[in-house]
């Protein structure tokens, strides 16, 4: 009897509740203002193309504007990175949306009054591109300081429904605005839409656990960890060192990297499936793509139930994904590409959540503006290099070949990791790439 009064209550069981990060009143308007944010910025992109070609008369014109709205982040991620590291979190979110609102105001009152030549629009093409490379991980990381650490896959998870969300409003209201008002009203509706959210950021409050502290968080005065005091007084260089001495970032850059070259890019390998060897029109790649798009979504909510991913459960998904994609390159008929493609675009998104919750949560707090400032110049590296690679494969190759042999590839990549996990000792140097590929528990720092 005494022993059954003793007893502690059992502990309840963790919530795991895709939507439980909007408890959150904050994370509740910040979802709103990426809504918003969302639309305008699909708005813009649906007509900037047309836009470009317009103007020019030329696709190499239109490939070379997108070409130099990403090289800011490939040559200056580590340095937007490290100065999110280093200024206020809310004052430089609110700051970086301003200008990029600004920029599509001006763009906006260039295009109506017939002024904008191609001169111009590269110009503001790069600006745009320099701006971002604070404002991406600005942002990513003030989404997340308004929810607990325990909770981040779901916010991560929200904003993924809340892209696909403002995509689908955006586009649909590009066609409304053009219709009626003419091409310059997208841009300033997306101006508009980031003057909303450089609004919304200054309302916002940070949910941390008691006695913590992150860039300018209220927190009793308390002198930092030593990791934490040697974070802050890196460089943006000595930043990409801590990240590649960090085995797990280094593993997720590396899986990432692979399924980048060999596959994920869906838009453009099954296009050429089906439109060839399944000898599909428009409208059937038209389908492939909605079943994509529900799969993304369907992902994004089994990605916000997480509570600990791992780098071993981005590694599992990856391996997953490579696997459905070589059966996608036999499948003899649209309808069983149909079937392989939900699970595969499942597999992806629940894959992003995790990996875009290790990245965001396991640096210490004053590295995390640097770690993603890292990211983002390696996968642009990986954007930038993926298509013209699987181009080229394909027109020597055959769609299909490259198809099985890229999802091979994956599969031998994280399969070689996980038979070398065991055989190596850990260390922070790069021969434990694949040695971290697969750790046997990821642990999520709460460092923030």
């Amino acid at each position: 009897m005494s022993a059954t009064l003793s007893a502690s209550p059992s502990a309840p069981a963790p919530d795991r509740s895709p939507w439980r990060s909007l408890r959150y009143r904050s994370m509740r308007w910040w979802t709103v203002a990426n809504f918003v944010s969302n639309a305008g910025t699909w708005m813009q992109l649906t007509v900037q193309n047309l836009l470009v070609l317009q103007i020019t008369g030329s696709a190499a014109a239109t490939g070379l504007s997108v070409s130099i709205q990403m090289a800011p982040g490939l040559l200056l991620g580590l340095f937007g990175g490290a100065a999110v590291d280093r200024w206020p979190l809310k004052l430089t979110a609110a700051v970086a949306q301003a200008l990029l609102g600004a920029v599509a105001l001006v763009t906006a009152v260039l295009v109506a009054l017939g002024r904008l030549d191609l001169p111009v629009l590269l110009a503001l093409a790069a600006v745009t591109g320099l701006i971002a490379t604070v404002d991406g991980p600005a942002c990513a990381l003030l989404g997340n300081d308004l929810v607990r650490a325990a909770d981040v896959p779901s916010a991560i998870g929200v904003g993924s429904l809340v892209h696909s969300a403002g995509r689908l409003a955006g586009a649909a209201l590009a066609g409304v605005a053009v219709g009626f008002l003419g091409t310059a009203a997208a841009y300033a509706a997306n101006g508009l839409s980031f003057l909303f959210v450089a609004c919304v950021i200054p309302f916002l409050k940070a949910a941390r656990p008691s006695g913590a502290t992150h860039r300018g968080v209220p927190a009793p005065a308390a002198p930092p960890a030593p990791d934490e005091a040697a974070a802050r007084s890196m460089s943006a260089r000595e930043g990409l060192a801590f990240f590649m001495r960090r085995p797990r970032l280094v593993a997720l850059a590396a899986l990432n990297g692979v399924s980048a070259l060999f596959g994920r890019n869906y838009s453009l390998t099954l296009v050429v499936l089906v439109t060839g060897p399944l000898a599909g029109d428009a409208g059937s790649f038209s389908k492939v793509s909605t079943v994509l798009a529900a799969g993304g979504i369907v992902g994004a909510v089994l990605g916000a139930r997480l509570r600990r991913p791992s780098v071993r459960m981005v590694a599992v998904l990856t391996l997953a994904g490579a696997l459905l994609q070589v059966l996608a390159g036999l499948a003899p008929s649209l309808l069983v590409l149909l079937v392989l493609v939900l699970p595969m675009a499942v597999a992806e998104s629940v894959g992003d959540t995790a990996q875009s919750t290790v990245l965001q949560t396991d640096p210490p707090a004053s590295m995390r503006g640097r770690v993603l400032g890292a990211w983002s110049s390696i996968r642009t590296v990986w954007g930038l290099a993926a298509p013209p690679m699987l181009g080229l494969f394909m027109e020597l190759a055959g769609v299909r070949v490259t198809l099985i042999v890229g999802g091979l590839a994956i599969a031998a990549f994280v399969t070689t990791g996980y038979l070398l996990k065991g055989r190596k000792p850990r260390s922070g140097t790069l021969i434990s790439v694949t040695e971290a590929a697969l750790p046997a528990r990821a642990r999520l720092s709460t460092a923030a």
